[in-house]
């Protein structure tokens, strides 16, 4: 099997007899000649290879295999200018902060910022102003990373809205540097606010500093926002600011605090504000006229500055009597939800982050004040209980206070077990925590943060996994769709995100939207959890055997068991929970065994979560958990065997996919309540019929192909699926055009699905191996004969993302689809269709009802096109629609022996007088011609394409025109669009004397670019 001494070929396991390969982390296989370099993609995470990503590979194992592939110099580097920091998520404590990128299964990226302050000299209190727009984005000044293959969400999380310009320039913080207590201060604009002796000093606070010093001297700027979760430190930055901003009269005339807290009314903010301002409102009880009062009052005042603290709730402004707008005025808020500071239309709005681990660490030695330095063991010991306090400040400074004075290592010992248990609770933490759950208000919101900690500790979560959880325990609830519930479930987790209760993670190397709990957060939602003995969680503790009999007590609700290593559940063990309803023992890899006792005392199960195990067969005694509304066993690679199925009659949700079952489960059609199906072929070639139509309430039915060496198609008759009236999601394979053309007909078109990926006829399983990586709406016509039947195509996808035409005798699009109809296809993809010779057929410009210029929309979508080996295609896109191609990235043409032109003229576009001479496509970046030898012309008109980064021209030996015009400098001269990378040509010596630019000296400019390849 190995081919070479590459240390890759470890990670590869012997698959079965026929020599085929393993992947040691999925249930992925490989073809039995499969490159070394496959595998690598395959663990890299990284897409657009053609290969499958790996969903359970190691994070250093991901990251070797990248840069293996890529040698480490692919990463971006993200330089001073270009880190975002709004919403500005900026932690509170000094060192050089890193920031890991914590996820399932990507690889570690760091961020090491690196601040450029220049220090003021001796008197020097200026602010240097930075030009700030309202809607630009607030760049860390020096932040720089090593890597780019650092966790979006770990850098930020929410879009970003404002720049304080060039990083490069230095910012004058003059006394902002400076600690607020050696001030002199004026008494007559106000007493210094009392400030913790732990000052957060250093690089971070340093930035933070900078950017609302930035801030508050821009005469543009009038309502700043500072949001983040309770403790991480907003109120004690602002502190800071607040206390030096008495001293500097150059800023502001007067600067006022006011704490508003959670017990918020108009009438009590106003008495806070009045009484900064001395003003007396103790004899107006109507809230309009002391609003008008106060209004008055403030309008009086020239240049001031009201900080509002611990803001709960939004506000209309005019009705407490708060200007708006004032020029020379500014209102600053803290606040822990980023939806008050969108709701009181802050212009700014800056995230203060939990700390990081270096900063943690510093924090805490410094808080603990210890004189003496920790011996090795329990200094080991104190830095887990510094991480356990999940960055922030409050949670840090409050623990470490209580071990101050504490050397013996049995003590840190059992600090650091009771902090691991959720056991261990400071009020102070715990309260604030607490507080910010109840607040929520909301018993759906709440138990949706809950179910959240049922997941490993660290865990990242992706939110489609959650919310599918959420509808199956029945905390979303009563929604007719499926969309509809999605809808909701991220509705309820952006309102936790909001209020930092939940954090958003954006991986590198996809677009899946994922969230993270704090650990702080999560214990505070275990201890909420077992405060009635009715959850057990143990997600992640690495046991190597079930918990003991005495902890699966008769009142138990739910159990999570996630991630752990034990290998079998022996017949000794049968709890007896009668109310027990949700068991999650999912991504316990190593658990190859269940005895048939251990379900027979769980008959209140509604919920089970078997996925990612090793299980061979599902004990017999799940045929009886006549509750169960939701079986989950996708993954399970290994398993062969399911029971019956016939009592389940209130499963709402079954996942059967990535599993090896020998034949279909007995008592399918009995499941008449199923809303999600998700399956492979079961080794059967058919999906059985007469189940369908009895599965009526399918939302989702997702028959997919097993592929690689265990490829096994299966196909589902058209009229079966037709009559799923309720389908929303569909993911099938037709065995052929007669197929589809009647679900489409049953169906009167497919538009009231959602999502849908579809193949229909014979396909090659390599180039299919990553359909999850498709667009949401894709069809594959693969080895077909179309019978071009216009009424198919009146039904037919008006909404399709993506085509794919693989051996099929279409002359053209035009006998696939209704072109003028398809404006949201994205991506075209044509190969070995030998009977096409254009995309659009001359005789559609001729009959197309109604007469053009019809066409207008048609491709105004298309970001991709790719064709190969089509050996009758002489023309790709008539120049008349290449006005619609304003979204086109990628063209990407090969092997087409007959290919005479890119974009040409059609004989009645050549017969009118309007033609076109020049034309931009505006978002090009990839340009590739390969092997095409009748190629005379790319296209007749100049084209600017100032976004290209690769073009490729390789044996197109008849062509010579390129008809890109470059970019053009002051004096005249062509200079190369500032995007491109590299030019791959072949032959040279066609290079060099036949091909011709618009511009002379256009070869002279590109020569740096070009690269000579030879295949």
């Amino acid at each position: 099997m190995v081919g070479s001494n590459d240390p890759f070929w470890n990670y590869v396991e012997d698959g079965a007899d026929d020599g085929s390969m393993k992947c040691m982390f999925c249930p992925h296989t490989y073809a039995i000649k499969t490159s070394i370099s496959r595998i690598k993609w395959h663990l890299s995470g990284e897409r657009g290879h053609g290969v499958a990503i790996c969903r359970g590979v190691p994070k250093e194992v991901q990251e070797a295999a990248f840069q293996a592939m890529c040698d480490g110099n692919k990463r971006q580097k993200i330089t001073a200018s270009s880190i975002n920091v709004n919403d500005c998520g900026i932690s509170t404590c000094p060192q050089e902060q890193n920031i890991e990128n914590e996820n399932t299964g990507g690889g570690i990226g760091r961020v090491q910022r690196e601040v450029q302050v220049v220090e003021p000299g001796v008197g020097e209190e200026r602010i240097t102003s930075h030009a700030i727009k309202e809607n630009d984005v607030v760049s860390m000044t020096g932040m720089r990373a090593q890597e780019d293959r650092v966790s979006e969400g770990a850098l930020e999380s929410r879009p970003v809205e404002e720049d304080v310009e060039n990083s490069r320039r230095s910012v004058q913080v003059g006394a902002g540097a400076r600690s607020s207590e050696s001030l002199k201060y004026n008494k007559t604009r106000g007493v210094p606010l009392p400030t913790s002796s732990t000052k957060p000093v250093g690089q971070a606070f340093e930035e933070i500093t900078k950017v609302i010093w930035s801030l508050l001297v821009d005469d543009e700027v009038s309502t700043i926002g500072i949001y983040g979760m309770g403790g991480a430190g907003k109120t004690t930055i602002l502190k800071h600011i607040y206390n030096e901003l008495l001293q500097k009269l150059d800023i502001c005339d007067h600067v006022w605090w006011v704490t508003v807290s959670q017990d918020f009314s108009n009438n009590r903010l106003q008495n806070l504000i009045a009484k900064r301002l001395d003003l007396d409102l103790s004899s107006e009880d109507d809230e309009l006229h002391r609003a008008a009062k106060l209004s008055e009052e403030l309008r009086k005042e020239q240049k001031w500055i009201l900080i509002l603290d611990d803001l709960w709730n939004n506000f209309e402004l005019h009705k407490v009597g708060i200007p708006e707008k004032l020029k020379g005025c500014k209102l600053i808020m803290t606040t822990r939800s980023e939806t008050v500071c969108y709701r009181m239309a802050c212009q700014h709005k800056i995230k203060v982050k939990p700390l990081s681990n270096g900063e943690a660490w510093t924090l805490f030695m410094e808080k603990l004040g210890c004189d003496v330095a920790l011996s090795p063991k329990v200094e080991g010991i104190a830095k887990a209980v510094a991480r356990e306090c999940a960055g922030l400040p409050l949670g840090i400074i409050t623990v470490a206070g209580s071990l101050s004075g504490v050397h013996d290592l049995h003590g840190w010992r059992t600090t650091l077990k009771k902090l691991r248990e959720s056991e261990f609770r400071d009020k102070k933490v715990f309260k604030l925590l607490r507080f910010s759950y109840n607040r929520l208000g909301d018993l759906a919101l709440q138990q949706c943060l809950l179910y959240c900690a049922l997941f490993p500790e660290d865990g990242v979560i992706e939110r489609e996994e959650l919310i599918g959880y959420l509808i199956d325990e029945g905390i979303i609830k009563g929604m007719r769709s499926r969309k509809d519930a999605f809808d909701e479930g991220h509705t309820m987790l952006n309102r936790l995100e909001n209020v930092c209760l939940l954090e958003s993670v954006k991986m590198y190397y996809d677009d899946i939207r994922r969230v993270k709990m704090h650990d702080l957060i999560r214990d505070m939602a275990i201890h909420i959890l077992q405060e009635n003995l009715q959850y057990m969680v143990k997600a992640g503790a690495q046991l190597k055997e079930l918990p003991d009999v005495e902890e699966w007590t008769e009142n138990l609700k739910t159990v999570s068991l996630m991630r752990n290593r034990f290998e079998e559940i022996p017949s000794s063990h049968s709890p007896r929970c009668p109310y027990l309803s949700t068991l999650l023992l999912c991504q316990n890899r190593l658990l190859g065994f269940i005895a048939d006792s251990f379900f027979k005392q769980l008959h209140g199960l509604k919920v089970l979560d078997l996925s990612c195990t090793g299980i061979k067969n599902l004990p017999e005694s799940v045929s009886d958990l006549v509750s169960l509304t939701a079986l989950l066993l996708s993954c399970c690679d290994k398993l062969k065997h399911v029971p019956s199925l016939k009592k389940l009659t209130a499963l709402k949700r079954l996942d059967l996919y990535w599993t090896t079952l020998e034949k279909m489960p007995q008592g399918m059609e009995c499941l008449t309540n199923l809303r999600y199906l998700r399956m492979n072929g079961c080794g059967e070639k058919e999906f059985p019929c007469g189940i369908l139509p009895k599965l009526s309430h399918l939302q989702v039915f997702e028959l997919k192909q097993l592929l690689g060496t265990s490829y096994a198609p299966i196909t589902v008759k058209g009229k079966e699926v037709g009559s799923l009236r309720n389908l929303e999601t569909l993911e099938c394979h037709f065995e052929d055009f007669s197929d589809f053309v009647e679900y489409l007909r049953s169906r009167d078109g497919i538009q009231s699905l959602s999502t849908y990926k579809i193949l229909v006829g014979m396909v090659d399983y390599l180039y299919w191996e990553n359909i999850d990586d498709f667009p949401s709406k894709t069809v594959g016509l693969c080895n077909l004969s179309i019978n071009r039947d216009g009424d198919f195509q009146v039904k037919f996808l008006n909404d399709i993302q993506r085509l794919i035409c693989e051996r099929i005798n279409a002359r053209s699009l035009c006998d696939v689809l209704s072109l003028e109809n398809a404006t949201e296809l994205e991506d075209i993809n044509i190969r070995d269709c030998n009977n096409m010779e254009s995309l659009v057929s001359s005789f559609w410009f001729c009959y197309a009802p109604p007469p053009l210029p019809s066409y207008n929309g048609m491709f105004s979508g298309l970001k991709g096109f790719y064709c190969g080996g089509c050996k009758s295609m002489k023309m790709l896109f008539p120049l008349v629609l290449l006005p619609n191609l304003v979204n086109l990235e990628r063209i990407e043409v090969m092997l087409c022996e007959k290919m005479e032109e890119i974009i040409g003229t059609t004989d009645e576009e050549s017969s009118t007088s309007n033609t076109i001479t020049e034309l931009i496509l505006p978002k090009l970046r990839t340009l590739e011609l390969d092997c095409l030898p009748e190629l005379k012309s790319i296209c007749s008109a100049k084209l600017t394409c100032n976004s290209l980064e690769d073009i490729s021209v390789m044996y197109c030996e008849k062509l010579k025109r390129m008809p890109i015009c470059l970019p053009l400098l002051e004096n005249g001269q062509p200079s190369p669009p500032p995007s491109l990378k590299y030019i791959r040509a072949c032959p040279e010596e066609w290079w060099e004397t036949v091909v011709e630019w618009e511009h002379s000296k256009a070869k002279d400019v590109l020569h740096p670019f070009v690269k000579f390849e030879y295949w």
